[in-house]
């Protein structure tokens, strides 16, 4: 979790005096939050994954799998041979007769 919301914190381009700015917290903080020398309150973690436009879920264990699959086709580009099976766009052919 501390390397996504790195990560996270990263690809917005801000420092972390300016994501510690955002919830007031002191970049030494953000620091040892990030290099896991602290372990955050629940509150802070609440923070934190806000602020970074997350949010934290409760999955029974026996689903972890599923959505951690999930998230990585998420992340992942397809590939031009590749259809979602939950495409949001008609596809080109369909309903078209040959």
């Amino acid at each position: 979790m501390r390397q996504a919301l790195t990560s996270a914190r990263r690809a917005r381009k801000w420092s972390q005096l300016e994501l510690g700015r955002r919830i007031g917290l002191p970049q030494v903080h953000i620091s040892a939050i990030e290099s896991g020398k602290v372990t955050p309150r629940f509150n802070t973690l609440l923070d934190l994954v806000r602020v970074l436009d997350f949010d934290l879920l409760l999955i029974p264990r026996a689903l972890v799998p599923a959505v951690q699959a999930l998230v990585r086709d998420h992340e992942q580009p397809a590939s031009e041979d590749d259809r979602p099976l939950y495409a949001t766009e008609p596809d080109d052919e369909a309903g078209h007769d040959a």
